[in-house]
């Protein structure tokens, strides 16, 4: 029996008296996209830096395809399959836009898998014109707004060819034709088309989004978290009718 794609399990983080993480536990598979949800606060963004080595966990194990994982760098963890964006973006601010795809192109995962392309700015700007910004490959990325950073983010984490990956509010700060937009191209990425090329497997994805209606769209599965610990892990459909759901969102009684 083969194992899980990722497996976390028992996962705690505690900063100082607050437990942010605890006690938490799930699974995906290969080919899924689960939405991560729960009110601010709720200890989403610290899973996925625990999953992703930024934080180290108090105990609790985290395994990809089989292989441990907790307390490994993050740039092994990189070069394993995993990437992810942040909330807090922080760019190469005084190098070019595509100088800064550049940078995750030459990881040791992204030069292995990446044969198909024979130059390292054509791969950066297949990313970049992935995520909507190719046009502004030349200016620094210290003049982005805060939605095109997003969307840089998104281009440097792709651009090392993931197995998973991990996007935090892959929409924020993005207008309603962006986000529409965004969320075709990560969509179209997790079917297998990778900057306009076609595969037969894309990343598995975890998102954590507060645009519910366009995560609804793309999500297998929604784990809510709150206060550090799940309230459920289900379907989509599930999820908008949860009595525990709602409650957590609006308080005691739902109203």
């Amino acid at each position: 029996m083969n194992p899980p794609f990722l497996e976390v399990k028992g996962i705690t983080k505690s900063f100082g008296g607050l437990h942010a993480v605890s006690d938490v536990s799930f699974t995906l598979k290969r080919d899924e996209v689960v939405g991560l949800i729960g009110p601010n606060g709720a200890g989403k963004t610290t899973l996925l830096r625990l999953i992703t080595g930024i934080l180290k966990p108090d105990s609790g194990t985290i395994k990809f395809k089989g292989k441990r994982i907790t307390g490994l760098k993050i740039w092994d963890i990189v070069n394993l399959g995993i990437a992810g964006t942040f909330q807090n973006m922080r760019p190469f601010r005084r190098l070019p836009i595509i100088a800064n795809v550049m940078v995750s192109c030459l990881s040791p995962r992204a030069m292995k898998r990446g044969e198909w392309v024979k130059r390292i700015e054509a791969k950066a700007m297949d990313a970049l014109e992935f995520s909507g910004i190719s046009d502004m490959a030349l200016e620094k990325a210290s003049t982005l707004s805060q939605g095109d950073l997003k969307r840089l983010e998104i281009a440097r984490a792709v651009a090392t060819e993931p197995e998973l990956l991990l996007l935090d509010e892959p929409f924020g700060g993005l207008s309603p034709a962006e986000t529409e937009l965004m969320a075709k191209s990560v969509k179209r990425l997790h079917k297998g088309g990778r900057f306009g090329r076609l595969h037969s497997e894309g990343p598995a994805m975890v998102i954590i989004e507060h645009k519910l209606q366009q995560l609804m769209k793309i999500a297998d599965r929604i784990i809510v978290l709150n206060y550090g610990t799940i309230v459920t892990d289900c379907s989509p459909q599930e999820v908008v009718v949860n009595k525990d759901v709602i409650e957590c969102y609006l308080g005691e009684g739902g109203t």
